[in-house]
């Protein structure tokens, strides 16, 4: 009798928020901790902020978040992008290319699978960073772009 091996939580995770695996460890990325310091960085300034307490926190966030990040062409034609596994550890892991099965609420989707909707997302060529985080008493997008 074969057994599959154990699908890794990361990769279980993004598929259950509707994101298909297509490449581990995509190289066309820009360094993660760049990335990271683009989001989280003291001078950085959100594209757009929603107000957690707000009766539709989560539902406004993916409005904004979907507007600008098809406003800097995250996505490819195919519905295609790099993300960090929004899991403990997904820093380690790297950009994973995905394609968006669904293509609506990515903030939403993610959130019902971790707790939180928070992520970071670039496009395939790894120039345009489009990210959701939560500051304080606000759900933040975060638009960057990489040189």
């Amino acid at each position: 009798m074969t057994t599959e091996p154990e699908k890794p939580a990361w990769r279980d995770a993004l598929e259950r928020c509707g994101l298909q695996v297509l490449e581990m460890a995509a190289q066309s990325g820009p360094p993660v901790l760049s990335a990271i310091h683009a989001v989280s960085g003291f001078e950085v300034r959100p594209a757009a902020t929603v107000p957690i307490s707000s009766p539709d926190a989560t539902g406004d966030l993916d409005a904004k978040w979907h507007l600008h990040a098809s406003s800097v062409s995250l996505y490819d034609d195919h519905g295609e992008f790099l993300i960090l596994p929004p899991v403990s550890g997904g820093s380690e892991i790297g950009w994973v290319k995905v394609r968006d099965t669904v293509g609506r609420n990515l903030p939403s989707r993610i959130a019902e699978v971790t707790g939180s909707p928070e992520f970071l997302a670039v496009s395939t060529d790894g120039r345009h960073l489009c990210a959701a985080s939560e500051e304080e008493d606000d759900y933040w997008v975060v638009l960057h772009e990489f040189q």
